[in-house]
């Protein structure tokens, strides 16, 4: 049943044929984790930009695209009507095209690189499908594979090691990810699946708030903007920096 809500703040309203493939790239989520990627390459001894637009690329393939794509072929969170086909096509091509650029990456610098690889792949397709009773589908395994993840990726792919600024940047990462699931658990809730919310906040002065869903999710929804923005804006001042200085 509908909610009259649309699925997501960012999705385009009446989606269908171009707007649907634009909407499941969840775009503001998708800059939001790739900047992690920046962040890990921009504290790294040297930053070499061949190898972070490569992992950019290969983490906008499995994030971006195969992520989203299995995602909503598991239950249509996104409620588009892109066949199932096309999406379980746009899932392998892309999580292909990542793997193959992670082994590239392993043949060139380190084989260490193909455990990130392996990773990256196995996470896709179990987190996103549910697979093992949904025991990889929690918040933690989300904060891990979307926070820290690709920070410790990108670190390794310009360092070829892990030290403790990138396990440092990893954990913050971490949280912050747990942040954004923490604000947007609640809202999804309301947009997809509430049929109805009433009830009042009481002031002290005896004044009476209405709360609507609107209302309920107007501040999380503001804060996740203002946040996704801000991890943005801060990669790219950071990664400035780094390759003014280097």
């Amino acid at each position: 049943m509908a909610t009259g809500k649309s699925p997501a703040f960012y999705a385009l309203p009446g989606a269908k044929g171009w707007q649907d493939y634009v909407n499941l790239l969840h775009m503001p989520y998708t800059l939001w984790h790739l900047s992690y990627v920046v962040l890990g390459a921009a504290i790294s001894p040297t930053v070499h930009l061949d190898r972070l637009l490569g992992t950019l690329l290969a983490f906008f393939l499995a994030v971006g695209i195969a992520s989203h794509a299995l995602d909503e072929l598991n239950d249509r969170p996104l409620g588009t009507k892109i066949p199932p086909v096309v999406l379980v096509s746009l899932a392998v091509v892309s999580l292909a095209g990542a793997l193959a650029l992670g082994v590239v990456a392993g043949i060139l610098e380190t084989p260490w690189i193909f455990a990130f690889v392996a990773f990256g792949g196995f996470i896709v397709v179990f987190y996103n499908l549910g697979l093992w009773h949904n025991r990889f589908h929690t918040d933690l395994w989300f904060a891990f594979s979307w926070g820290a993840f690709p920070v410790l990726t990108s670190y390794w792919v310009n360092a070829s090691r892990l030290d403790v600024a990138a396990l440092l940047l990893a954990a913050g990462c971490f949280f912050l990810t747990l942040v954004q699931r923490t604000l947007s658990t609640p809202v999804r809730t309301i947009r997809r699946k509430a049929l109805n919310v009433e009830g009042y906040i009481e002031l002290a002065d005896g004044e009476r708030l209405n709360l609507d869903s609107d209302r309920m999710i107007a501040v999380p929804e503001r804060a996740l903007v203002l946040l996704g923005a801000a991890i943005v804006v801060l990669a790219a001042g950071v990664l400035t920096f780094r390759l003014q200085t280097q």
